[in-house]
């Protein structure tokens, strides 16, 4: 599924979604002027892409909010202090009312919601899945898996990227003025496009430094005796690598917390991602999702960016940049902005469908 060969030939899928993105903009929801929230609509996308990749179908209004609604608070609670972990003997506290019984709620509400993807697919393929080999259980995690890690953070990263382009307004007209050069308005951006957008790549580039979406990196663990920083870690020991951290570390970067793609600008940069990036962890443990979140926020970015110009709406002071809370790393105010459509969109999205 994350194969360069199976990637490639979703490509087209990818890109209606887009487009059907820019249409909701264009003509559904709030009024020209209005501020739009761009979360839920980047939620949505995302959904349909990966809803698309496993079952071929794209999701239900409703749906895509109840299931974004376990997304979130999956990774919030996930992301909580249990106060078993630190007093044993208060666990029955998680148990009844803590972090283990939110769990549980989620459980069965997760598990509701990929039982109907598994059972519609089952009466289409009339008997083609093997239940003795590919078991309900086995099935759902797998369903469960994707959907949760590959749909919340690509949103999230492209909602940071959006914040910090509305901040660093100089940088959106550097990717406005690249893609008008590149890609022109007779048509929407697609990602063969990407190479001749280096700037773009460094501005997602640069937004993974600064707001990494999994700011801390699970799942690892010591595989032998060694001493780190003058501390003895034991083999066995569990490793949660600070990514945050290391990419705001001064000794690696310069100017660490300022935006500044141009830092990816170099010929051996702007293609990679260094060491010191750890956005999809290193490693055999790192995230198999990589290229297919790298080139769904790449469009999306590129596509949002193409089609209108952004602002913050009047009365405003700036974008709320906080961060939230949870084992992934939102906004803690999900981003608002003013959209106003170019000129060229309309007659080049009726263009295309024709």
């Amino acid at each position: 599924m994350f194969s360069a060969p199976r990637l490639a030939a979703r490509a087209a899928d990818r890109h209606a979604e887009v487009a059907a993105l820019v249409e909701s903009l264009l003509h559904g929801g709030a009024a020209a002027g209005a501020a739009v929230t761009l979360r839920p609509r980047l939620f949505e996308l995302v959904l349909n892409v990966m809803l698309c990749a496993v079952t071929g179908d794209r999701a239900r209004r409703a749906d895509v909010r109840r299931f974004q609604e376990i997304v979130e608070e999956t990774f919030a609670v996930s992301g909580a202090p249990s106060v078993g972990d630190f007093f044993p003997a208060l666990r029955w506290v998680d148990r009844l009312r803590g972090v283990d019984a939110a769990l549980l709620r989620l459980h069965a509400r997760r598990d509701a919601f990929v039982g109907g993807l598994v059972n519609d697919q089952r009466r289409r393929r009339d008997g083609e899945i093997d239940p003795d080999y590919y078991t309900d259980t086995v099935i759902k995690g797998i369903v469960l898996i994707l959907l949760t890690a590959g749909t919340d953070t690509p949103a999230l990263t492209t909602e940071w990227a959006m914040a910090l382009l509305l901040t660093n307004p100089e940088a959106m007209q550097k990717v406005r003025a690249e893609l008008d050069a590149n890609v022109g308005t007779a048509r929407l951006v697609e990602e063969s496009d990407m190479t001749n957008l280096p700037y773009l790549q460094c501005v997602v580039k640069e937004t993974l430094r600064l707001c990494p979406v999994a700011p801390v990196i699970p799942a690892h663990e010591a595989m032998e005796d060694c001493t780190v920083g003058g501390f003895a870690v034991r083999r066995g020991t569990m490793i949660l690598v600070n990514a945050w951290a290391i990419h705001r570390d001064p000794k690696l970067w310069d100017a660490p917390e300022e935006f500044r793609p141009e830092r990816f600008l170099h010929a051996d940069t702007v293609g990679a991602v260094t060491v010191q990036m750890l956005p999809f962890g290193l490693g055999r443990r790192r995230c198999p999702g990589e290229g297919l979140a790298m080139r769904l926020v790449s469009l999306t970015l590129a596509a949002l960016v193409q089609c209108f110009e952004w602002g913050v709406g009047e009365g405003r002071s700036g974008v709320d940049m906080d961060e939230g809370v949870g084992l992934t790393m939102p906004m803690a105010t999900p981003l608002s902005a003013v959209r106003r459509t170019r000129k060229f969109v309309r007659s080049m999205l009726s263009a295309s469908t024709r």
